[in-house]
């Protein structure tokens, strides 16, 4: 399927609750290094200083990244998530002094339903390490952030 028939279905709203997850290219372990794990990080509060974003969850895995947040009003979805990896994907090529993508095209985008527990979906998103044997405690893993904490 490609990307133009992904956005058409891509559901885009102010307000709306979102989890996203994008990989890096061919899922190579870019955050693995801190400073690049920095460069990313930064950029998503870039988006959340500016109020592209509320963020409220997100955790930054050697490979890709997930990331809850509430969409503001200024940008669609796809505005923001093309922003974030042009931006960070940009900082990222001049600090690996490589030219060429970092990010696979498109991400994998969920629309949370009023029904669903945010929380729940938070945790799920900051246990990742945990689950991927990274750690054995989440507060061990440098690379994320809740703000129920």
């Amino acid at each position: 399927m490609s990307r133009d028939a992904l956005r058409r279905g891509r559901y885009s709203a102010p307000g709306q609750l979102y989890h996203v997850t994008s990989c890096t290219k061919n899922r190579q372990p870019l955050f693995s290094d801190p400073a690049c794990a920095r460069l990313v990080i930064g950029q998503m509060r870039v988006l959340n200083d500016a109020t592209w974003v509320s963020t409220l969850a997100w955790v930054l895995m050697p490979d890709h990244l997930h990331w809850l947040f509430e969409l503001g009003e200024q940008r669609s979805l796809d505005q923001v998530l093309r922003c974030f990896k042009g931006r960070s994907g940009q900082l990222l090529s001049r600090a690996l002094q490589r030219p060429g993508s970092v990010w696979q095209p498109g991400y994998h985008d969920h629309a949370l339903r009023y029904e669903e527990d945010v929380q729940a979906i938070a945790r799920y998103i900051v246990a990742n390490p945990l689950r991927a044997r990274l750690v054995e405690r989440i507060g061990d893993y440098p690379w994320w952030d809740a703000v129920w904490l």
